[in-house]
């Protein structure tokens, strides 16, 4: 079975939350995924930004609760 093409714009970095020796960044940043509505989006990405590592996606809500849980922990 072929593997499906997956499309995607960064609409805003959000921030960078580390880097790799590699070069590869940890980034916060929002995305449209195959045309679909943006949403929050935590993973590595390459330098050009042509090669990424798995992430987690999150809805609005989502980030507003791990945001909610986060303060918590301060």
């Amino acid at each position: 079975m072929p593997k499906s093409e997956i499309s995607f714009e960064i609409i805003e970095t959000l921030g960078v939350l580390s880097t790799s020796t590699k070069g590869w960044t940890k980034e916060l940043n929002l995305i449209s995924w195959n045309g679909r509505e943006p949403k929050y989006d935590i993973r590595e990405w390459s330098p050009e930004h042509d090669k990424m590592g798995k992430g987690v996606t999150l809805s609005k809500d989502e980030l507003d609760t791990l945001k909610g849980i986060l303060e918590k922990r301060e």
